[in-house]
């Protein structure tokens, strides 16, 4: 079994959003600006006026890692691809690649990607595939 991330009061509202099949990201009210990993406070501008919203779930591959030794639970998977994406709002999360094969021919840098959603447990984890990749 992979393991699943524990939501915190914190993470919470995110993981809310995953089993809505939304992906939520926080954006400042002060500055405007978006970003990710959940925190109290803008990391851009410290203000603690922060609000979560509803992300387009559009992304392109970041960056990426091949990885050819699983993990525990992820035996079944391997190799299977660990990547940074950016969301079309401007931050970075990681993440997993799916619906592709892992190998560095069908994982250009600048992909266009849309987020899935897999359930793991009690959380719904995001995921990543090529946009018009068949479901």
């Amino acid at each position: 079994m992979k393991p699943a991330p524990k939501p915190t009061p914190e993470t919470q509202p995110f993981w809310d959003g995953t089993a809505a099949g939304e992906l939520r990201i926080q954006r400042c009210q002060t500055c405007a600006r978006h970003y990710f990993y959940p925190r109290p406070s803008c990391p851009h501008c410290g203000g603690d006026q922060v609000e979560w919203v509803r992300a387009s779930g559009r992304a392109t591959l970041y960056s990426y890692v091949i990885n050819h030794r699983p993990a525990p639970g992820f035996e079944d998977d391997g190799p299977y691809a660990i990547a940074v994406v950016e969301l079309e709002e401007g931050v970075r999360m990681m993440t997993n690649i799916v619906g592709v094969p892992n190998t560095p021919e069908d994982l250009p840098l600048d992909m266009a990607l849309q987020v899935v959603f897999e359930q793991r447990g009690d959380v719904h984890v995001p995921l990543f595939e090529p946009v018009g990749s068949p479901r």
